[in-house]
């Protein structure tokens, strides 16, 4: 590590600057975390790795525009990395190669999502939701769809759409924070 960037003012600062050296650090400090945040949203091995990589042009490009008030620099490092695996997800390059994929029921992805929600126990929390809400809370949450993707998939309004998630959430808030001892 350079020794002129110690600490996240100086990285934050050199990068503004479009100092290259500061990606060599960025990356040895934070590329690990970057990676199992897109790993979670993307399985493919070769494909988080692209998106990694992509996520660091990323940071290189808007890197000027971070703004330290908003947010630690770790923060604004993992939403892009998180909001790169989501882009993916939602383009048109991934709906293109998953429609070459040979049709199954199974998917890593659903399996994954499963088993995370089932050992957190949020399996039977959702289970308490009215089925429209549980609907739309997959949908947004669960297969990575905008709001307005939801309504479009469920035919239904958009403002429909909001008010399930908002409610349904509430609503888990709310058994979730009273189940804490």
């Amino acid at each position: 590590m350079p020794p002129g960037f110690v600490d996240e003012s100086q990285l934050v600062l050199a990068l503004q600057q479009r100092n290259e050296a500061v990606m060599a650090t960025l990356y040895d400090r934070y590329a690990a975390a970057m990676y199992g945040v897109i790993k979670k949203v993307v399985p493919d091995d070769a494909m988080a790795e692209d998106l990694m990589q992509e996520a660091f042009v990323k940071v290189w490009k808007a890197g000027a525009q971070y703004d330290a008030s908003k947010g630690r620099l770790f923060t604004w490092l993992i939403n892009v990395a998180r909001n790169t695996a989501i882009d993916y997800l939602r383009s048109k390059r991934y709906k293109e190669s998953i429609q070459t994929d040979e049709l199954d029921v199974y998917s890593p992805v659903t399996e994954r999502v499963t088993t995370a929600v089932d050992h957190i126990g949020l399996k039977d929390v959702m289970a308490t939701l009215k089925p429209e809400q549980q609907e739309v809370l997959d949908l947004l949450y669960f297969n990575g769809l905008t709001q307005e993707q939801a309504a479009e998939e469920l035919g239904i309004p958009l403002g429909t759409v909001k008010t399930r998630a908002r409610t349904a959430l509430q609503v888990l808030r709310k058994i979730l924070i009273d189940k804490q001892p």
